[in-house]
């Protein structure tokens, strides 16, 4: 085939990719954006078996492609929204993965490749190593399987011994030409794998939404420069677009935090956070049950509703949207409030409120929405502890100290579905569950907001 069709196909993948992207940005295109972007990807991986530098790989590239999607549509089928985050995690790491591993193979076979070439496939090749390793550490870490924060003596000072090493192997690699030791390409990679490790062991549990944004931005550029080695524009466009956008949002969920993005990825090891104990307070915690949280929302002329993890864990997205439109169709004003780092990924709520088909129009970000809290009647917590905290005002010691929380402490009465007594993910308790205007339901979000609805129909 002419290798102008090639490029031509090649260049329209990369335009539906963009215009996906586009669409992302709005929830009631969001479908519409991963068709397009998924046309795009497809169109691009089919047209490169009539590159004329495919000799005889068919076969290879045939498996390779079939056991990739059959696995890639298992783990989605399966994948419930609690587990989603650590689902993104894992698949952000394969895509860091798959550019280290053409970095490899490029570097290896000695084709002709400039040094400027040679220098981007092996930052692509560490960036998609740390992405990799990273990103496992994060799914144990989202799966409760590593449950606290590592710090090594002198940690920051081995990442920086770490990464100086892997700089001169890979400066080492590009200078001796065509007569590198292969061991050292081997060095290079088995350092970066562990340089992924290390910056991910001491992350705190409620930095994990930038972290997981962040290595998704690392497997983009990875991609991108990995694209830049090859001479492919299509893939330095799908690569460099995924990791500007990934990184704009963990710039802005940093901001959301109050915190430099640099403080949130390497940690702080004077940080007060290491030595702050849980509390609970001593003050009683009022219990209501459905029945009285359903008359108090009947009465109620305008509701902010505030989704958090405890939603996703128990899937209830679907039946708090019932409940939303049989509020609605009571003539009660709903809303619902989405704070940046809600969830365990960035979106997450979104993603699930989108799911429950509650319209784009009533989702409200922290800056849109906060001044209306004190003129609200009620405001329906589901499993949101962090982002709710009134402490992040004035514990200065606190780790939430600075971070801009949702105002629901401010309103007149306050719900809080809560799975059991524990805390948030920065097990960090919480003020505002003591509140004279606050009452708390205990038990799982679906069944509650079911036992919320049935009241609400009988009153």
């Amino acid at each position: 085939m002419p290798d102008i069709i090639i490029q031509l196909v090649y260049f329209l993948g990369a335009i539906l990719f963009i215009l996906g992207f586009k669409k992302m940005n709005a929830p009631n295109t969001t479908k519409h954006g991963l068709l397009l972007a998924g046309v795009g990807v497809l169109i691009t991986v089919l047209i490169t078996f009539f590159h004329h530098d495919i000799n005889t790989n068919y076969l290879l590239m045939s498996a390779a492609l079939f056991i990739g999607a059959v696995l890639g549509f298992v783990k989605a089928n399966k994948t419930n929204s609690e587990s989603m985050p650590q689902s993104s995690a894992l698949f952000s790491g394969l895509g860091g993965a798959a550019a280290a591993a053409i970095a490899a193979v490029e570097i290896i076979k000695l084709g002709p490749l400039t040094d400027i070439a040679k220098y981007a496939a092996l930052l692509g090749a560490l960036l998609g190593c740390i992405c990799f390793s990273g990103s496992l550490v994060a799914n144990a870490k989202l799966k409760g399987i590593i449950k606290d924060t590592i710090n090594l003596p002198l940690h920051h000072w081995i990442n920086a011994l770490v990464l100086v090493v892997v700089v001169t192997f890979g400066v080492a690699i590009v200078l001796n030409g065509n007569n590198f030791e292969i061991n050292y390409l081997v060095i290079f990679f088995i350092l970066a794998l562990i340089l992924g490790v290390l910056i991910l062991l001491p992350i705190d549990n409620d930095d994990l939404p930038i972290t997981s944004a962040l290595l998704i931005a690392f497997s983009g550029f990875a991609i991108g420069l990995v694209g830049y080695a090859l001479a492919s524009p299509a893939i330095m466009i799908v690569g460099f677009l995924a990791g500007s956008s990934a990184l704009t949002i963990s710039k802005q969920i940093s901001n959301s935090k109050k915190r430099p993005l640099p403080s949130m990825i390497f940690g702080d090891e004077d940080s007060a956070k290491s030595e702050l104990k849980k509390t609970r307070a001593s003050k009683n915690i009022k219990e209501i049950n459905a029945n009285d949280a359903a008359s108090i929302m009947a009465l109620a002329k305008n509701i902010i509703i505030v989704p958090g993890y405890g939603m996703a864990v128990s899937q209830a997205q679907h039946k708090l949207g019932s409940l939303s439109k049989q509020l609605i169709n009571n003539d009660v004003s709903v809303k619902f409030a989405v704070h940046p780092v809600a969830g365990r990924m960035p979106g997450h709520m979104n993603v699930l409120l989108n799911e429950a088909g509650i319209s784009h129009t009533l989702i409200h970000d922290l800056e849109d929405i906060n001044d209306e809290f004190e003129s609200t009647d009620v405001v329906l917590i589901i499993g949101a502890n962090d982002v709710t905290n009134p402490s992040a005002r004035s514990d200065q010691s606190g780790p939430l100290f600075g971070m801009p929380i949702l105002n629901a402490d401010t309103a007149k009465n306050v719900i809080v579905i809560k799975r059991g007594d524990g805390t948030g993910f920065t097990d960090i308790d919480n003020p505002l569950f003591y509140q004279s205007n606050t009452g708390l339901i205990y038990g799982d979000a679906d069944s509650v907001l079911d036992d919320l609805l049935s009241n609400l129909k009988s009153i």
